[in-house]
């Protein structure tokens, strides 16, 4: 499996940015059976938890540091995921990852994911 992150660049605070997430070699499991989440890390700090949804797209689960400015979503059709990212902050600032979990279950720890696409850096300036 194989997880293609991307829409990351530089936006000035209280700007939006969206991300998407293209995943490929599934065959032998749909997409649609696992979860997904997005995760950020800043230099120096350990990588975090910001989003996630579960195989039925109905169940999300978002930090607390993002809650009612980023929304998770999926298209199953597309084998993709979106992390869209209202009113950023400086703080926002970090490499973002995102990640599939095969069970399908609502995960929010690193070590929980099987899957890990490499990292969009998203740079929120004042």
């Amino acid at each position: 499996v194989q997880l293609q992150a991307s829409g990351g660049g530089l936006v000035q605070a209280g700007g939006p940015l969206r991300l998407s997430c293209a995943v490929s070699g599934v065959s032998g499991r749909s997409f649609s059976n696992y979860a997904m989440g997005w995760f950020r890390q800043a230099p120096g700090k350990e990588r975090e938890f910001v989003a996630v949804m579960d195989w039925s797209g109905k169940i999300t689960a978002y930090a607390d540091s993002v809650k009612g400015r980023f929304t998770i979503s999926r298209d199953n059709a597309k084998n993709t995921v979106y992390l869209q990212m209202n009113n950023l902050k400086l703080e926002d600032t970090g490499s973002y990852y995102c990640a599939a979990e095969y069970a399908g279950l609502l995960q929010v720890r690193v070590y929980e994911y099987d899957y890990w696409g490499q990292g969009t850096q998203v740079t929120v300036s004042s």
